[in-house]
């Protein structure tokens, strides 16, 4: 299974996801490519770290979506490494009709958040302020709906009172969704 990873960030999913390759978790998965939306983003880094192609691609003009020629230079680049799997880690853009047309049944992300509860921006957050018990991570299949495909898999976190949201909430969460997706993406993998 070729797997595409985008991001947008320093990319502690997408290392999850080839620390499990590199110790052979990722059941037939292989990680073939990393694009990032923004030309910092430490994402790109993990390319030559483990040996992965890693690239920036412009999404420009618009800072939340990817639409117009920026989304044709994407899904072109995208198809060009023949992937099985399309995997949003980290990558925070609306992904539009267009791009989920190209790679249809293809694409998955991981929220920050036990889905349908607190989807959209500031998972972590959402919940924090809630006051909710148990929070987690969700992976699901990527619709036009926001958050809303079919989940695939969740990770519970429970809410201690003596956690702190910056520091030990969002740490767990972080942990279980480093857990959570390159198991998800294994289990595609030997699946399919």
């Amino acid at each position: 299974m070729r797997v595409v990873i985008l991001g947008s960030g320093r990319g502690s999913n997408a290392e999850a996801i080839l620390l499990a390759q590199q110790a052979g978790r990722l059941g037939r998965a292989r990680v073939v490519q990393i694009f990032a939306d923004k030309p910092d983003a430490g994402i790109l880094a993990l390319g030559p770290r483990f040996g992965v192609e890693a690239a920036f691609l412009d999404a420009a003009p618009f800072k939340t979506k990817l639409d117009g020629a920026a989304e044709e230079h994407y899904i072109a680049a995208i198809m060009a490494c023949r992937p099985d799997l399309v995997v949003l880690a980290g990558f925070m853009r609306v992904i539009k009709p267009r791009f989920l047309a190209a790679f249809e049944g293809k694409i998955i992300n991981l929220h920050p958040s036990l889905l349908p509860s607190f989807p959209g921006l500031d998972g972590i957050g959402q919940a924090w302020r809630r006051g909710v018990k148990i929070a987690g991570c969700t992976v699901h299949r990527v619709t036009a709906e926001v958050d809303g495909g079919p989940i695939l898999d969740q990770a519970a976190v429970r809410i201690e009172e003596t956690d702190t949201l910056e520091e030990s909430f969002a740490q767990k969460i972080h942990a279980a969704e480093h857990a959570l997706l390159p198991a998800v993406i294994a289990r595609l993998s030997e699946a399919g």
